[in-house]
């Protein structure tokens, strides 16, 4: 991928023989190994006042070719040579939900129809016709938004995801534990319970304890709507689950040629492909987005909530998908084995096959495993 020759790229890869997870990154095609006692986890380096200078510096060998590496945690997964991970450690993962007008709609459409895919269909138009409002154009928590939610009370249709969509108090919640994501070329995982689900293409922004923001992936908030469609306190169940979030392919950290700005303009590409020939695409504008990331990293860290390893944070998406895929007026749901490719040009792409929580690999390698491995090799 060209775009690995324009920035500074931070990641984590399993290699063969070593027991701990490597922090590397690319260059020149290659994947390059920079762990050190400096900096043994990407959180140390994200911590750091300067985190591209110091990864465009560091010390490293090559663990092999990018393309390899690639190729081997796309396809085979041999264990006997390099596999990427997801490229956070130690930081908190949290998600920032309702954050685009569709996906507002999407929510209200889940929570009236309480799982049923065809009422949604019906609903969907309905809802439209009565806001009879351009919500892109409203600011959360403004005058006018508040406005806007008085009528729809007035009218009985009020909805929890319309106080977060449009009220002041953003929706932040955590998708999954510490080292818990998985990477490029990973299963992401479904709960057997669900029969309604969907992918939702996200940038990630990575923050440091001290609330910097200092780079930027792509994410999978993998999303069982008719979970959450029942009710908005299965929001656990629904969003946090075996391999449930995806992150990846590396972190660009920001730098002189890379920043916020071009986060805030970044188009999300969406490819579903089935084994039973459907396609799916889609896409999500962050210049769509109604809360400034910056006001949504705000609402997860300050003050009132501290990250002593930082956090990463999916921003949200507007892509709600409504293509019928099992006969009309049933929507979209995810098949066992769909390959989804989320990408944009400055990130490259993360790709991941659907499977059940149940059937992907289990979460066995938590941030105490990852300390006495670091013990082990020296490296703390």
């Amino acid at each position: 991928m060209d775009v690995f020759n324009e920035g500074v790229f931070l990641g984590r890869a399993q290699l063969p023989g070593v027991q701990h997870p490597s922090v590397v990154t690319i260059r020149d095609g290659h994947i390059v190994e920079i762990t050190s006692r400096a900096a043994p986890t990407v959180r140390d380096i994200c911590e750091m006042d300067d985190p591209a200078g110091y990864v465009h510096s560091a010390e490293g060998k090559s663990a092999g070719t990018l393309d390899d590496v690639l190729s081997n945690s796309l396809g085979a997964r041999d264990s006997g040579k390099p596999l990427l991970l997801s490229p956070i450690d130690l930081q908190a993962v949290k998600a920032s939900g309702v954050t685009f007008v569709v996906s507002l709609l999407e929510r209200v459409i889940e929570e009236q129809a309480k799982g049923d895919p065809a009422r949604a269909d019906i609903l969907r138009g309905d809802i439209l016709e009565l806001i009879g409002e351009d919500l892109s154009a409203l600011v959360p928590g403004s005058e006018t938004a508040a406005a806007v939610k008085q009528r729809l009370i007035e009218r009985g249709v009020w909805s929890q995801y319309l106080e977060v969509g449009i009220g002041p108090d953003a929706e932040i919640f955590t998708k999954c534990q510490p080292m818990a994501s998985v990477g490029y070329g990973a299963d992401v995982g479904l709960h057997p319970d669900s029969s309604w689900n969907n992918p939702e293409p996200e940038v990630a922004l990575v923050v440091s304890s001290a609330r910097k923001i200092v780079g930027a992936t792509l994410g999978n908030d993998v999303n069982l709507r008719d979970v959450e469609g029942r009710s908005a306190l299965l929001l656990g169940k629904a969003k946090d689950n075996n391999a449930s979030a995806a992150l990846g392919p590396f972190i660009r950290l920001f730098d002189g040629n890379f920043s916020l700005d071009a986060v805030k303009q970044m188009d999300i590409a969406l490819e579903v492909k089935g084994e039973d020939g459907f396609v799916l695409k889609g896409s999500s504008s962050m210049s769509q987005i109604s809360r400034e990331p910056e006001l949504l990293v705000e609402a997860a860290i300050g003050d009132h909530h501290h990250y002593p390893d930082g956090l990463v944070l999916y921003l949200g998406t507007m892509f709600a998908p409504i293509q019928d895929r099992d006969g009309k007026g049933k929507g979209f749901t995810h098949h066992l084995d769909d390959i989804v490719t989320i990408s944009t040009p400055t990130l490259g792409e993360l790709v991941n096959r659907v499977r059940l929580s149940t059937q992907c690999a289990p979460w066995t390698y938590g941030p105490s495993h990852l300390m006495r491995d670091l013990a082990k090799a020296e490296l703390l």
